[in-house]
């Protein structure tokens, strides 16, 4: 089993209260409408799927039902970091090497 920190709730608790909701840091289009087909694809589809370090979008499902980000490594599955939504993202440099 997984512990995952919740940033709002202070605590680290079981993967099972938690839902992942994909890629962290995705910024919508200013004109979305006026997009082509194509750009929208991109952005609506289109996700980053590394080995290594992933910025991710979490929910505390089962527990406060807050959105926050984490920084995984998706070889040995160990969270790295979590964050709070609208923080600034953590500099990849500071985990190369830390999740094996």
């Amino acid at each position: 089993m997984l512990l995952i920190h919740c940033p709002y709730c202070g605590e680290a608790r079981s993967e099972l209260e938690f839902a992942a909701a994909g890629e962290a840091h995705i910024a919508r289009p200013e004109n979305i409408a006026e997009i082509s087909d194509e750009d929208f694809a991109a952005y609506f589809f289109m996700r980053t799927n590394p080995k290594g370090i992933h910025y991710e979008r979490w929910r505390h499902a089962h527990g406060c039902g807050r959105f926050f980000n984490a920084v995984r490594d998706t070889v040995s599955d160990r969270f790295l970091k979590t964050y709070r939504t609208g923080e600034p993202k953590p500099e990849r440099a500071d985990f190369e090497g830390e999740g094996r």
